[in-house]
């Protein structure tokens, strides 16, 4: 008897925009067919929004914040990284 094989669509592509940079840079999410397992990614403006239509991408909204404290002490990100916690 054969398991069936979890099938993932490469055909879906998502993006969650993180941040719209004072320096023209656009911070975001990347991921192909499913949402929790992505890129973090940094482009130039124009480059992001090529990307976007070329990729012809799924646009998630934003992530909830966890509350500190909440037992997620190794669930971080980069920008989180860079702007929150080990400054």
């Amino acid at each position: 008897m054969e398991t069936e094989k979890p099938t993932i669509d490469v055909t879906k592509k998502y993006v969650r925009l993180i941040e719209r940079r004072a320096d023209g840079f656009v911070e975001f999410e990347f991921a192909i067919g499913e949402p929790e397992i992505y890129a973090e990614m940094l482009l130039p403006g124009e480059a992001y929004e090529a990307f976007c239509k070329s990729n012809e991408v799924i646009h998630l909204g934003p992530r909830e914040e966890q509350a500190e404290g909440d037992g997620s002490e190794w669930d971080w990100n980069l920008h989180q990284a860079t702007h929150e916690r080990f400054r």
